[in-house]
């Protein structure tokens, strides 16, 4: 089904449906200090990631042949992440040919490239303003679970910014602080022992700043990231990503925020999302993984995307549980 597809969501806005591959990975993470000083660890972890690209995508092509009429027809999209948003002092001119000239040298195809800063503000084409709240967006529709017996002292999610996943020990309470007995923090749903996790998504960058100025967190804009990956954001009923190609003869712009947050390098590219999303990523951004999928689990998507996605699973013999979380994975680097 074509991207121009739409679904009824109510009687006045419809629904952009988005093409889909089969299976969207990530080729690796750098922070920008890595990507600014040296090409040896760039080409290091690059050609970690090569074979296991190749893997995976044979794996793909192997799990969904069947589905998809033979092996040479399922779609495997790979993408990269520009570490963007916390440091944008570099110049991308000379940051995202290095970048891609190593990544071609180490066999590492990159079919679409984004900007962690457009998972906070969104920018679907070159000069097209203005720009989505994406971010923001999300964080509306995060959802925090009630602690049973939970006073209300502690501030909420939507104010606070932090989002755990169980209940937080007496330590966090006022007025605890004479009790004898400590309650220690109780995860939901844990399976004979707790795994506790609170994690901060966001921060307001200064007090009384209108309009809120807010620091995002490196968990929360990758959980934004998964749902790009995964398709399931939409504004007013419009698809976000529109992942124009890029033209390798075009000139790279000078500054970050002139780039659209996500395109396309290869000009023939499987789709940008895709039914189920791998990530592969160095073993230090485990913590940061567990924090997104904690994030996920808490997100209220749009009932309407949601059934839209699961049909086309369904009509396209691709398995698929009604979870979000079920339908990404990784696979962690150690050593690089």
């Amino acid at each position: 089904m074509s991207s121009a597809a739409y679904a009824e969501a109510t009687a006045s806005t419809r629904v952009e449906d988005v093409a889909l591959a089969h299976v969207s990975i990530e080729a690796g993470h750098f922070y920008m200090s890595d990507l600014i000083n040296g090409e040896q660890a760039i080409a290091a972890q690059f050609r970690r990631v090569a074979p296991l690209l190749d893997a995976f995508t044979e794996l793909a092509r192997q799990e969904f042949a069947e589905a998809a009429g033979g092996p040479s027809r399922v779609r495997v999209s790979t993408c990269f992440l520009l570490d963007d948003y916390f440091q944008n002092d570099a110049d991308p001119r000379q940051v995202v040919p290095k970048l891609l000239r190593i990544a071609a040298d180490c066999g590492v195809r990159i079919d679409y490239l984004g900007s962690e800063a457009g998972c906070d503000k969104h920018l679907r084409r070159l000069h097209d303003e203005p720009r989505v709240p994406l971010a923001q967006m999300v964080a509306d529709s995060v959802v925090a679970e009630p602690a049973p017996g939970s006073t209300g002292r502690r501030p909420p999610t939507a104010e606070s910014g932090w989002l755990c996943n169980g209940s937080r020990s007496s330590d966090d309470e006022p007025g605890q602080a004479m009790e004898v007995n400590y309650r220690h923090p109780v995860e939901f749903s844990a399976h004979n022992h707790s795994i506790f996790l609170d994690v901060e998504m966001w921060r307001d960058r200064g007090a009384g700043r209108e309009p809120r100025d807010v620091l995002w967190s490196c968990p929360f804009l990758a959980s934004v990231w998964q749902l790009l990956r995964l398709g399931m954001l939409r504004e007013e009923g419009k698809a976000i990503v529109r992942a124009d190609y890029w033209d390798p003869d075009q000139e790279w712009p000078a500054r970050w925020d002139q780039f659209p947050s996500v395109i396309r390098l290869q000009e023939h590219a499987a789709p940008f999302a895709a039914f189920r999303s791998l990530s592969l990523l160095p073993q230090r951004y485990l913590g940061i993984e567990h924090a997104v999928r904690t994030i996920l689990e808490h997100v209220a998507l749009d009932e309407v995307v949601v059934g839209m996605i699961a049909q086309r699973a369904q009509q396209q013999g691709v398995p698929m549980t009604e979870f979000v979380t079920d339908r990404l994975s990784h696979h962690f680097l150690s050593g690089v």
